[in-house]
């Protein structure tokens, strides 16, 4: 064999065993999980009934905007160091193990034998035998198998290392010693079968001579794993946690594939992270073609790590992809980046590089810093990191205790889609939300004091499309609850909110607006409660009459307030209105009723219905929405949950001619072998107004248990209006007890003047036994061994 083959033959062996000998600190690998390959990503489920949102989540920020969130920041404790101390041969008195058998005999006042069912526990470590003798003067144990020993030391023995053998002979310690026809199980997945094996250092070093390791189930009759690795020797320092390999070779069905002249180290099952290769993924893409990822993974420390993936296709891209995480005792901070050269935009260097930190400051604050910025939109696609097209760079800083609360942000946005010109559009955008909630002294009750400061500047100079504004405001709630006579609830509503605008750059406004707007209402609320044939009913009948003097608004543009909605979150509100460049305003009522069952069985029913009484239309809102007119339309809304994990609800808006303007339908249906969410909107458009179309779309993610051990997930969003689908992707993987095989093909059918239509295939394959494995959805397929 040519020097040159031995190397392409050692590369691939250090490959195979390993597409995992590095791990993970901080949060889970990206493009490594189920569902990552061919898809946007894994679908994130709970123990809960889950429902398909229609569109993208806004997070918890205070400030939803819709531009990518960061990645998620999280520290773990470091893996804690084990340390396996000599013991004294010259212990206490009481320092003896505790032996459990059928039948023990004592011969000559020296020999012990126990037999029959052998369980012996002894400074931390636990033997189990079918018989055993113990020879008094030396010591040493004679054990007859089949024996089972766990490590001394162990936290978890049943999770960490098991020595298994069919004779052998220990000294009193049970550590060291030599075992015949031994086979070694770590962390109950990769088995070591060897000729001997010798145990020193107190028990810190295993090593097996003649060896063969293998995570496959191996049968009598079939005695051939799926695949194994032959080696010379083995050891396993259990300090460490590391396997070495001494001239391993790698075979397949009992096919020699790849060997290697020198020694291999891997982490054994128990290891989270530990510098290596991680596991190859194989990409192919109808606009890169097919080619490699091959992550690094590099820990420095306890604290800290760095991913460096060369991404190689066939003629197509030249790219170098990046991740660095830190975590100190009080902040936390991940970098992910690229950079690359393909045949899609020849001659140009394209790249993108998003950044995040938290720190925390004393006293309850918490900064935040982001980073986001790429080249251009279409590589964000075309290299599956993201389906944003608005990004946001700058800093946060929050604080949140029981009765206060602080957020203020300062940034710049960059928009990446063809319509939306960065000149013209908010970059530099700041904002400060102070709250504090307390009990008035003379009133009683609860009220809500807010501060808010806002500005954002365009960076065009040019008259009304450059537009800058800026806002301070103030807002004062309060609400009294008392129970009335025959079990009503009567609250007494009061606020008022005062504004200052500064308005530049825009000749068809004042450069300076004030203005005050003061609201009074009350409400009542009924509240009933019932039962018949075991289940509980409940009904609570609401009516709220608010009053605001109506204002025109029309010197103040409208910048945030332009997306309205109406449903039972906010069908008892005083104001409707995201933002606060428009408030809602007049004499109006807020009437509703809510009915809720619940089952003994488990399973439970939710109905809310209500509409809008106005004595005059609210001007703000646009002409033909749903609360445009003097009655609004009819909401209606219905949740059912089975409490085996089917959940279903449904929310539309009609008219008093049961003409329907809006209809949304959530299903979420989650057990072990099927997880399914998928939902449908549908919005009644104007042809005369092209701000308003019809929307007619749904959104499905559905996993399944296809059979042992094969999972398949598949998502889609289709336009009905369009009659054409945005994207599609399926995704299938199997696994055994050894082996991990994932493969994906999704299809992106959108396209724009700088985004075009994308097909993308992925595959990725791990062995089991080395590294700790990611929990994956379904079953593992386990080979039956029959007698």
């Amino acid at each position: 064999m040519t020097p040159a083959m031995r190397n392409s033959f050692a590369a691939l062996l250090m490959l195979l065993p390993g597409m995992a000998l590095g791990q993970t600190m901080l949060t889970g690998d990206p493009g490594l999980g189920a569902g990552s390959l061919g898809g946007p990503g894994p679908f994130l489920w709970n123990d809960e009934a889950a429902l398909a949102p229609t569109a993208a989540p806004l997070g918890n920020s205070i400030l939803g905007d819709r531009t990518p969130g960061a990645a998620s920041l999280q520290a773990v404790a470091p893996d804690a160091d084990v340390t396996l101390p000599a013991r004294p041969m010259d212990g206490p008195a009481d320092d003896a193990a505790t032996v459990l058998a059928d039948s023990m005999v004592l011969q000559g006042d020296r020999t012990l034998i126990a037999a029959g069912g052998v369980v012996v526990w002894y400074q931390g470590a636990r033997l189990v035998a079918s018989r055993i003798v113990v020879d008094g003067p030396s010591g040493s144990l004679t054990i007859e198998g089949p024996i089972h020993l766990s490590r001394p030391g162990a936290a978890d023995p049943d999770a960490e290392a098991v020595l298994i053998a069919d004779s052998g002979q220990l000294d009193r310690e049970l550590q060291d010693g030599i075992i015949r026809g031994a086979r070694l199980v770590l962390a109950r997945e990769l088995q070591l079968a060897a000729t001997e094996l010798t145990r020193t250092g107190n028990g810190r070093t295993t090593t097996l001579r003649q060896v063969v390791a293998s995570s496959c189930q191996v049968c009598a009759s079939d005695p051939t794993p799926l695949w194994e690795i032959r080696a010379r020797t083995i050891t396993h320092d259990a300090e460490t946690r590391l396997l070495t390999f001494d001239h391993p070779q790698f075979r397949a069905f009992g096919v020699p594939l790849a060997a290697a002249p020198f020694a291999v180290t891997a982490p054994d099952p128990t290891v989270e992270r530990r510098s290596g290769v991680l596991r190859p993924e194989f990409r192919t893409t109808s606009g890169l073609g097919f080619g490699i990822k091959l992550p690094y993974f590099v820990t420095m420390g306890d604290h800290a790590d760095v991913t460096i993936t060369p991404y190689l296709s066939a003629s197509r891209t030249r790219t170098l992809e990046l991740r660095y995480r830190q975590a100190w005792s009080n902040a936390v901070t991940e970098w992910n980046g690229a950079i690359s050269r393909d045949d899609i935009q020849p001659g140009e260097t394209r790249g993108y590089l998003f950044g995040n930190a938290l720190i925390d400051l004393p006293r309850g604050y918490r900064l935040g810093v982001q980073v986001q910025t790429a080249s251009d939109r279409s590589y964000l696609l075309d290299y599956d990191i993201t389906e944003a097209d608005r990004l946001w760079s700058g800093f946060t800083l929050d604080r949140v205790t029981r009765d206060k609360l602080f957020f203020g942000r300062v940034g710049n946005y960059h928009s990446l889609r063809d319509d939306e010109d960065n000149s013209t559009s908010p970059a530099q955008v700041a904002d400060v939300i102070w709250q504090r909630r307390f009990t008035p002294g003379y009133v009683g009750g609860q009220a809500l004091l807010e501060w808010s400061v806002h500005a954002h500047r365009r960076p065009s100079d040019q008259d009304r499309e450059g537009r800058d504004m800026a806002r301070a405001s103030v807002g004062l709630d309060w609400r009294r609850s008392e129970i009335l006579p025959g079990g009503v609830v009567g609250a007494a509503l009061a606020g008022i909110d005062a504004d200052i605008y500064r308005i530049a750059q825009d000749s068809d406004y004042d450069d300076l607006v004030a203005r005050v707007d003061p609201m009074l209402g009350v409400e009542l609320r009924w509240p009933l409660i019932g039962g018949g044939g075991g289940a509980t009913h409940l009904v609570e009948p609401v009516a709220q009459i608010l009053y605001s003097p109506s204002g025109t608004d029309d010197d103040i543009p409208n910048e945030d307030s332009r997306l309205i909605e109406f449903d039972e979150g906010n069908l008892f509100s005083d104001n409707r209105f995201p933002g606060w460049d428009a408030r809602e305003g007049g004499l109006r009522a807020n009437l509703g009723v809510t009915w809720t069952r619940i089952d003994p069985t488990g399973w439970s029913l939710a109905l809310t219905g209500g509409r809008v009484l106005r004595a005059d239309p609210e001007r703000a809102f646009p002409p033909g929405s749903a609360l445009s007119s003097t009655r609004s339309d009819w909401l209606v809304a219905a949740q059912y949950d089975s409490g085996t994990g089917l959940a279903l609800a449904n929310r539309a808006l009609f008219d008093d001619g049961l003409d329907l303007s809006r209809n949304e339908l959530r299903l979420g249906w989650l057990r072990p072998d099927l997880q399914l969410s998928a939902g449908h909107l549908w919005l009644d458009g104007d042809a005369q107004e092209p701000e308003r179309p019809e929307i007619s779309e749904l959104v499905a993610n559905i996993g399944w248990q296809i059979r042992d051990g094969w999972w398949g997930n598949a998502e889609t969003r289709y336009d009905f209006d369009a009659d054409k689908a945005q994207r599609a992707s399926l995704d299938l993987t199997y696994r055994n007890e050894c082996l991990t095989v994932e493969m994906g093909v999704s299809r992106r059918f959108t396209s724009s003047d700088s985004v075009r239509p994308e097909t993308s295939l992925g595959l990725s394959v791990r062995l089991g036994g080395f590294g700790m494995q990611e929990d994956l959805p379904g079953t593992v397929a386990r080979r039956s061994c029959l007698r």
